[in-house]
């Protein structure tokens, strides 16, 4: 199956993908986020839930977890918005990317995005991993660092599509159809482990239903992703992909609601 994890490599400062979650320990190894595509993937089995409609306003719990890559605090926790559109244009070195994160899909998630964008976590920050492989094709952004292991120095759980399902349901381990221009959070696995790094989708690809969905990218923004896509990865990536051939440095990123 394809994976989005973390792996731990002694001595590894490998930039893998889709979570964010830092090994701030003092020990010899690091904890870095893997994809690995498998021969034997089975097809995906269907497509996402429906969205979730509009709400009202939620609490979030955003956990401490070791240290930020860069500094930034903690997003508000309480009367989180679960209703409407955030509007994001993100500036990068290979041209404009805009984003439409949903607030009812995500709240918590949004708004954890939306308070780093605002303290400018994102800005001057390198996307670190290209994935091409058939079924998986995505851009990874959202580490300062460009190792794969940063984060903003806290977590927060999983949202859509993961809580339509019982905890441990086999459904969780079946690939689903995240659809081209899907803005997806990475994650270690492990549960309250998203943190700062996202992925966004830019072909249809197979993933298991346990990576935050919160919103999707305009099609003139799919066009810079796949003009980067086209020229390749360095393929320094044990699991598959590498950093992008031609280089994506986010420049800034504003919220216009």
């Amino acid at each position: 199956m394809i994976r989005l994890r973390t792996t731990v490599a002694a001595g590894a400062g490998l930039a893998l993908l889709l979570a964010g979650c830092a090994d701030d320990s003092a020990s010899d190894t690091t904890t870095t986020t893997s994809i690995s595509s498998e021969a034997d993937q089975p097809p995906a089995s269907g497509a996402l839930p429906e969205r979730p409609a509009d709400g009202d306003p939620v609490s979030c719990t955003y956990t401490p977890d070791g240290q930020a890559a860069k500094e930034v605090t903690s997003p508000s926790d309480s009367d989180v918005p679960a209703a409407g559109i955030a509007e994001v244009s993100m500036t990068t070195s290979a041209g404009p990317i805009g984003l439409l994160l949903d607030r009812a899909s995500a709240p918590c998630t949004v708004n954890s995005f939306v308070s780093l964008a605002e303290q400018g976590y994102f800005d001057d920050t390198p996307c670190h991993r290209l994935v091409t492989s058939p079924g998986l094709q995505v851009l990874q952004c959202g580490d300062p660092t460009g190792t794969g292991t940063g984060g903003p120095g806290y977590g927060f759980d999983t949202e859509y599509p993961e809580n339509f399902y019982a905890k441990g349901a086999p459904q969780l381990r079946q690939p689903v159809v995240y659809p081209r221009g899907t803005i997806a959070m990475a994650n270690t696995g492990q549960p309250g482990s998203n943190g700062s790094q996202f992925f966004l989708v830019y072909e249809d690809s197979q993933l298991p239903p346990t990576y935050t969905v919160f919103g999707t990218v305009d099609e003139a923004g799919l066009a810079v992703i796949e003009e980067v896509a086209a020229a390749g990865d360095d393929g320094s990536m044990s699991a598959g992909g590498g950093a992008p051939n031609r280089p994506v440095q986010i420049e800034s990123v504003s919220v216009s609601s």
